[in-house]
């Protein structure tokens, strides 16, 4: 079991919807909006966007399966940026931004390393 450090975060499908729209804005500034990174994080946006305007979650066997799907794709693009080499600190922000959304704040602490976040970045736990 990994003991690093994580924000726990509850469930917040509008804000992770916002956040997915970040990795579509970075890749896109960086040049790489033609990647299959950049295909994933817009398949992110399109699952969470109808959430996006709203303040609250959908019921909770919805928000289960959205979360689930979510997920999957998020860890996707990580596979995708570690691939062709996108990461950065900035990207992988926005990656564990993203899994602590889904209430899967370990994981995103983990993963986000792998999408380019300096682990002595000053926004990690700590």
């Amino acid at each position: 079991m990994d003991s690093a450090p994580y924000f726990d975060v509850p469930l917040n499908l509008p804000h992770a919807g916002r956040v997915a729209r970040r990795l579509v804005t970075y890749l896109q500034r960086d040049g790489r909006g033609n990647t299959a990174a950049a295909a994933t994080a817009a398949e992110l946006v399109e699952l969470l966007d109808p959430y996006y305007d709203s303040d609250e979650n959908p019921n909770r066997t919805v928000a289960d399966k959205v979360r689930t799907e979510a997920a999957q794709l998020g860890r996707r693009f990580v596979d995708q940026v570690e691939l062709d080499a996108l990461g950065h600190d900035l990207l992988g922000q926005g990656v564990r931004n993203l899994f602590e959304c889904l209430e899967l704040g370990r994981e995103g602490a983990t993963i986000s390393l792998r999408a380019g976040e300096d682990p002595d970045s000053m926004q990690r736990p700590r």
